[in-house]
């Protein structure tokens, strides 16, 4: 294939990288991974199964004792190297993700691999910074420290709209702080799950710290977050299949981390730079194809710009490009797989019967049609309480409301169950800090939305889910807290024993 990336040879041995090494998944029933650009399957692999998932837990095991070992200084320099790796291997890793989500080569060039490549390097420095509260005695006669542990073994699970950054996302803040690891990439794009673990071999981190099963929920995550040998479990994906597995994992008294669904708003007021909140409203909708927890999907603008903000995001839309991934000229690929993008249909059908589809709506014909191809979708008219506005859609669908007062805009921005992210867009300072205390969202943006830092936390509230991504408060899912007490006294019976024996 394109860029000398040949998938067949690469992933030849198998599919599963478990203590260092590729090898075949154990489950019978093959699956596919399909360029959702031209429906052709470009690899078929036998998936995990428990066995893999119990060999991989068993190697992360095995590899826990001389990783949660090596000093902060040892963790750091071999992920200096990953990232190092990473950068060196950005085109393939970029080709492949493109390939495997169908995303514009640009949006991953510029986007997907250098965002990894830079947790990578943040990771390497947080790895060093592992510290906690300094010692004092908070008792006269002890002193008090506080240590931060790694866990054990963790299990994560990735979606596939992001894969390698998910990947990411998931691994390096529990391996720099001591932990090992056992991925569930999705099953329709693990092939850069994989690549990332190859690539932390070549870098010189241990075999069994890092591994990756790619396969299905019933199958392989199910048994993944259940298994005894796990200690947390980290899960990135719907709010509905995080409820499944926060009730697995209370079964077991794991540890959760849970990043979930979203439906974040997009506040413009009447002051607000008309130009720029139809260009970051387009951008912020369409990103990833909409495919994108935190994508704006939900337009309030205040009533005087309302009809003008329309207008211009409408004709936007309609000037973004649809093709082929891989000619640079593209903007917007096609969605993941079919499947994906019938849903994204159905609930614009089901708008039709309320509300007004200005623009797009339908899947492109032509040399497009074989693709997962949706076309930018800008509905107005819906009722707060409709399908559109309430659920996440996940694709290039945007709906705009008009509202009167302030006090109308917060409230229907945060009019929601989810809590991931938000943006109002205002030159007002006053306007800007009401809506950054007002909206319940892990992310609120003022004058732009979807840039993330390595540097900040990531997560939601409420049905969003709970705990952080990124940063060093990462580090609070990934590390035990221990209190250490030493008594000073040297005196063997001491005052406090009288309450369990004799007296004073």
């Amino acid at each position: 294939m394109g860029n000398g990336f040949q998938v067949a040879d690469r992933f030849a041995e198998g599919a599963q990288y478990i203590e260092g090494r590729l090898r075949p998944g154990t489950s019978r029933d093959p699956q596919d991974v399909v360029d959702p650009a031209t429906g052709e399957r470009v690899h078929r692999y036998a998936p995990a199964g428990p066995d893999d998932v119990d060999a991989a837990v068993a190697a992360a095991g095995a590899a826990y004792p001389g990783w949660s070992g090596a000093t902060p200084a040892e963790r750091s320099e071999a992920l200096h190297r990953l990232a190092a790796v990473l950068g060196a291997r950005a085109a393939d890793f970029a080709y492949a993700e493109s390939l495997q989500c169908g995303k514009p080569l640009k949006l991953s060039t510029e986007f997907d691999v250098p965002g990894t490549v830079d947790n990578a390097s943040f990771f390497a420095g947080a790895a060093r910074h592992l510290e906690g509260r300094a010692a004092a005695e908070y008792s006269a006669d002890h002193t008090s420290y506080v240590r931060r542990e790694p866990l054990g073994v963790v299990g994560s699970i990735a979606p596939w709209n992001y894969p390698l950054q998910m990947a990411a996302w998931k691994i390096l803040p529990a391996v720099a702080a001591g932990n090992t690891v056992v991925l569930k990439p999705a099953e329709i794009t693990p092939l850069t799950s994989l690549m990332f673990a190859q690539a932390a071999t070549e870098a010189g981190i241990p075999d069994g710290v890092i591994n990756i099963v790619p396969g299905t929920g019933p199958d392989a995550g199910e048994h993944l977050v259940g298994h005894p040998g796990v200690v947390m479990t980290s899960f990135t994906g719907s709010t509905a299949v995080g409820r499944r597995v926060a009730a697995l994992a209370a079964s077991t008294g794991k540890r959760l981390h849970l990043e979930l669904g979203g439906k974040a708003p997009f506040l413009v007021f009447d002051d607000a730079d008309l130009d720029a909140a139809v260009n970051g409203a387009v951008a912020a909708a369409l990103v990833n194809t909409g495919q994108d927890c935190t994508a704006a999907t939900r337009a309030y603008v205040q009533r005087p710009l309302y009809d003008a903000f329309v207008s211009g995001v409408a004709a936007l839309m309609e000037s973004v490009r649809l093709g082929d991934p891989f000619d640079p000229s593209t903007d917007l690929g096609p969605l993941v797989s079919h499947r994906q993008r019938d849903r994204v249909a159905g609930f614009v059908e089901r708008a039709r019967a309320h509300a007004t589809v200005v623009t797009g709506g339908e899947a492109p014909g032509g040399d497009l049609a074989a693709g997962a191809y949706y076309r930018p979708t800008l509905i107005t008219g819906a009722a707060q309480d409709s399908e559109i506005v309430r659920s996440e859609v996940f694709g290039p669908v945007l709906v705009a409301l008009p509202f009167d007062t302030d006090d109308e805009g917060l409230g229907l921005a945060d009019d929601t169950p989810y809590g991931l992210a938000a943006s109002a867009w205002t030159r007002d300072l006053y306007r800007a800090n009401r809506a950054t205390r007002e909206i319940r969202a892990g992310c609120v943006w003022i004058n732009d939305h979807i840039p993330i830092v390595s540097e900040m936390p990531h997560g939601g509230y409420r049905a969003s889910g709970f705990g952080k991504d990124m940063s060093s408060y990462s580090f609070e899912e990934y590390t035990q807290v221990k209190h250490v007490m030493y008594d000073n006294t040297a005196v063997a019976r001491k005052d406090w024993h009288r309450t369990v024996f004799g007296d004073r």
